[in-house]
């Protein structure tokens, strides 16, 4: 990855591995500020002899491509919506990449005739996971039968849900699918307000020692 803030998605891509019990090597290799870095790491990856190089980056996202450009082992590109959490300040709309990603996307995608690089889709890293495994499937027959059970999976859980549907109707299907994630909002709101709160409060040099403030920083 090309950023320590890209972990936050790539990370999907390692449980997906981890869960089919693939070996990975997971590295920080920027494009920009570690040139030289980029260069040796791709002749370090065919002298370890990976078989697929997964690299996710956001903004430019250079990475994809220029370690491609260093080796012929076959690149996976997972373009990053870059989100910039650093200021709280910001608005929530504010965080976020002015082109919603795309830039990474077509960064990676567009790349010059007889310089390939597979994409898959803004923050997909699981899909960039399963895509590699198939690669892998041809070389291991143990890891097809795995990625066969998947889909597999897969389909049952879809049959399921529709006849978990089917009897309970729409309307009480929807609220009952989703009330988890209604929850999860608001304890995110929460988690703003009481972040607030602390900052509003730090401006008071007596909030420093008082009790609520090392109960606050307790729950966070």
């Amino acid at each position: 990855m090309g950023s320590s803030s890209d972990s936050r998605i790539m990370q999907g891509a390692g449980e997906i591995l981890d869960e089919f019990k693939i070996k990975h090597e997971d590295q920080i290799v920027s494009a920009h500020r570690t040139p030289t870095r980029l260069d040796e790491y791709a002749k370090h990856a065919e002298k370890m002899g990976f078989k697929i190089i997964i690299a996710g980056a956001g903004g430019a996202a250079h990475l994809p491509g220029m370690i491609a450009s260093h080796t012929i082992i076959p690149v996976i590109g997972v373009p990053i919506l870059v989100y910039n959490d650093k200021h709280t300040k910001k608005t929530d709309s504010s965080k976020f990449s002015a082109f919603g990603g795309l830039d990474s996307l077509l960064s990676i995608t567009e790349m010059p005739s007889g310089s390939s690089v597979v994409s898959v889709g803004i923050n997909k890293a699981s899909n960039a996971a399963i895509y590699a495994m198939k690669i892998l499937a041809n070389e291991f027959p143990d890891l097809k039968k795995k990625l066969r059970q998947h889909k597999s999976d897969q389909h049952n859980s879809v049959m399921k849900e529709s006849e978990q549907l089917k009897k309970q109707g729409l309307s009480k299907f929807a609220k009952k699918k989703f009330k988890w994630t209604t929850s999860i909002k608001w304890i995110e709101y929460f988690s703003f307000l009481v972040h607030q709160l602390t900052c509003l409060l730090a401006l008071f040099p007596e909030f420093q020692d008082s009790m609520l403030h090392q109960l606050i920083q307790r729950w966070c």
